[in-house]
């Protein structure tokens, strides 16, 4: 059999097609068969609110393809050109492995993928922005 597994925690949450599905008490697997589902851990989520720096607002842009709230087609133009913007600026080599890993991803249309490489930067971007407040 083909498609994803998902493991799932005792009460995980994840987001399919729309509709949240609660696991039970006990560590389980889902096998997803159906192509193309949008599909979504709700533990890794970002809330709109949350969306309030660059790393942040390029991870809630992954995320609306992944749960079908875009087009794939229509929004990953500006995906990949947020991505390269990003680049621009956090030119570690850590960095820049993530945001390639990322961009191709996209290209690939694995967007989960990207979304995993992407939020990765969010601690590097929260000490980035602690440093400068300091």
């Amino acid at each position: 059999m083909s498609g994803l597994v998902l493991k799932l925690g005792p009460r995980e949450r994840v987001l399919i097609n729309g509709a949240v599905i609660e696991n039970g008490d006990r560590r389980s697997r889902l096998s997803i068969v159906t192509p193309n589902a949008h599909i979504l851990r709700l533990r890794d989520a970002i809330h709109p609110e949350e969306a309030r720096t660059p790393v942040r607002r390029i991870c809630y842009a992954a995320q609306l393809i992944l749960t079908g709230d875009v087009v794939p087609e229509d929004a990953r133009p500006q995906l990949l050109r947020n991505i390269e913007e990003l680049s621009r600026i956090l030119t570690d080599p850590d960095s820049r492995k993530l945001l390639t890993s990322a961009t191709d991803a996209v290209l690939d249309g694995q967007y989960y993928q990207s979304l995993k490489a992407l939020r990765s930067l969010i601690p590097r971007e929260d000490r980035l922005f602690a440093a400068t407040r300091q």
